[in-house]
């Protein structure tokens, strides 16, 4: 877990992934509420969007409202990744998050002095060293960073305090501003408007819930605000290019997702 300060701006642990002799399948990523910043120490992965990429070892990726493809270039890869949420991430890059919504980049586009903490990190002989590194490079960055609207932020956490159950028109009167004023600000400093993180939320819920084997697919459609079970079904296909069934019975032990 990472240091109490850093909490507030990850959405769950700073994680090492290492693979000694793994496959170079191809995987699917689904979209979820958060930006993943990757810290490639080992190897480099192969990226399929709206502009292809090839080998980036450390990248960056914006809010997706679709899937993306990735692939290790090799079978033995190691690296560091951290899921920043959106105002933190806006925080920390300085620039509109809808420059980088369903888009992947090369992390020392966006953050240049990555190259010389990757390389720091690569030095170091433990994961606890690694680990320290990453969270003094962050919070130095973030300290120095001016804070994120205070309509938006109350806005983003009341959506995700209500797994995108909050409505639109409800968020904006409670914040006193026009729906085209929240719109315009969720996609500066989220990189989607509200409507469309809500649906991310929603979908992220139900990712979650699928991998309990325990439960139906209706239950949880119903459980996650779904309509029903075939509103749910549609959602999958947009957002994660499968559906609910073929994504439960392609769960990898990693927690990946074969394509």
């Amino acid at each position: 877990m990472p240091s109490p300060a850093l909490r507030p701006f990850l959405s769950g642990r700073i994680e090492a992934w290492t693979q000694p002799d793994g496959s170079l399948a191809r995987l699917r990523e689904l979209p979820f509420p958060g930006v993943p910043l990757i810290l490639g120490l080992e190897s480099a992965w192969e990226i399929e969007g709206p502009v292809a990429r090839e080998r980036e070892e450390s990248f960056l990726a914006g809010l997706h409202d679709g899937p993306a493809f990735v692939r290790p270039v090799s079978r033995s890869w190691c690296c560091i990744e951290l899921r920043l949420t959106p105002t933190a991430a806006h925080r920390l890059l300085g620039m509109p998050m809808h420059e980088l919504t369903n888009q992947t980049v090369p992390l020392a586009e966006v953050l240049p002095e990555a190259r010389e903490l990757i390389d720091r990190l690569r030095e170091q002989t433990s994961w606890q060293q690694r680990f320290a590194l990453v969270e003094q490079a962050l919070l130095r960055r973030l300290r120095d960073a001016p804070e994120p609207t205070r309509e938006v932020e109350w806005s983003w956490h009341e959506l995700r305090r209500t797994a995108g159950g909050a409505g639109i028109a409800d968020l904006a009167q409670e914040v006193g501003w026009s729906h085209r004023r929240l719109i315009a600000r969720f996609r500066e400093q989220i990189g989607l408007g509200p409507k469309a993180v809500a649906r991310v939320l929603r979908f992220d819920r139900a990712v979650q819930a699928l991998r309990s084997p325990a439960r139906g697919l209706a239950e949880v459609a119903y459980d996650c605000g779904y309509f029903d079970q075939a509103h749910m079904n549609r959602d999958f296909r947009a957002l994660g290019g499968t559906t609910p069934a073929s994504f439960r019975a392609s769960l990898l032990d990693s927690g990946g997702v074969a394509a």
